[in-house]
């Protein structure tokens, strides 16, 4: 009896003691942040514009923050929407977070049916990074000097291929909002990213692409492609033979692409004002401004309050272009 009466007592005690524990580890402070590395989600492919971008900024921002890391992932796949799930899934505790764009975060609700994640509810905003402007290349091999010559070939009987970066792409819509408001015949040819559209275009395989303008300014400097347009508001100093959309007669295709980070819903407040302001403070240095600018991106730093706002307004004009051309992804 002594012995069974110690070992009914001993039980009693651990259990009475299992919830004091529980309740002191919940008391004690979690490890400040950030104490492992941060991971930068890109859901597109290594060699694109947003993973340009995201490797250019994440290199500064570890520097910056005092014994960080931050590791960049490429996820791509499903239109983006692989890579931006992941992230709107991760535990809300600063560690994971997504470098994203007009796509990931507007574009998708209009175009992605059954889209497993909201843009809005699901994230929070860190801040926006860059824009960058679009760009319509032809192969130098092309015939098409200008916008005008392009149209001409895919008008009575001619036939006409575009590469765009993926189904439901920026440069999908903008790409078909040509075709379509020119009565073209052209066919689709989608890829996993702006890398290979852009090495196809150059080879000749498609007859033009709209891309954003870091992907593909080295070789149009190099004279591997020709640019008929781009959406900036006036001629770019060091091309200046290449006319922006609304000097071609093509205002409509004057949409920039933009660039944010997000952190899943619920991530504590101090994290993301950390994160907000040493992104700001990054992209507002001569350094990284002007490395941006040599890789084609305009820097456009948001703090997080007006980039949430700036989202929203976003995603109603997304919606208006997919009206227009009908792009759905089921």
């Amino acid at each position: 009896m002594p012995t069974r009466r110690r070992a009914v007592l001993a039980a009693t005690a651990a259990a009475l003691a299992l919830p004091a524990a529980t309740a002191a580890r919940a008391q004690q402070p979690s490890a400040p942040w950030p104490s492992r590395p941060v991971r930068v989600v890109v859901p597109y492919p290594p060699g694109g514009s947003t993973d340009v971008l995201a490797r250019a900024v994440a290199q500064r921002m570890q520097e910056v923050i005092a014994g960080s890391t931050f590791v960049v992932e490429n996820r791509p796949g499903g239109a983006a929407v692989v890579g931006t799930q992941a992230v709107a899934q991760a535990a809300p505790d600063g560690y994971t977070l997504a470098l994203g764009n007009n796509q990931t975060h507007a574009a998708n609700v209009a175009m992605v049916r059954g889209l497993p994640y909201d843009p809005i509810a699901d994230f929070a905003p860190i801040g926006r990074m860059a824009s960058v402007h679009h760009a319509l290349v032809v192969p130098a091999s092309s015939p098409a000097r200008t916008l005008r010559d392009l149209a001409a070939r895919g008008k009575g009987g001619g036939q006409l291929s575009y590469a765009s970066s993926g189904v439901g792409s920026a440069s999908h819509v903008i790409a078909e909002s040509f075709v379509r408001r020119e009565g073209l015949t052209a066919t689709h040819v989608p890829y996993r990213g702006g890398a290979q559209a852009t090495t196809d275009t150059v080879s000749g395989v498609v007859d033009f692409f709209v891309s954003t303008w870091p992907q593909v300014v080295a070789l149009v400097k190099d004279g591997r492609l020709r640019c008929l347009g781009i959406g900036a508001p006036q001629r770019l100093a060091d091309l200046p033979e290449v006319p922006t959309f609304a000097e071609a007669g093509a205002e409509y295709m004057a949409v920039d692409a933009w660039f944010g980070l997000w952190a899943p819903a619920r991530t504590p407040p101090e994290v993301i004002e950390r994160l907000s302001a040493t992104l700001l403070q990054v992209l507002a240095e001569p350094e990284i401004v002007a490395r941006l600018g040599q890789l084609g991106f305009s820097p456009a730093p948001m703090a997080a309050g007006p980039f949430a706002a700036f989202q929203r307004d976003e995603v109603r004009r997304w919606q208006e272009l997919v009206e227009l051309t009908g792009i759905r992804l089921e």
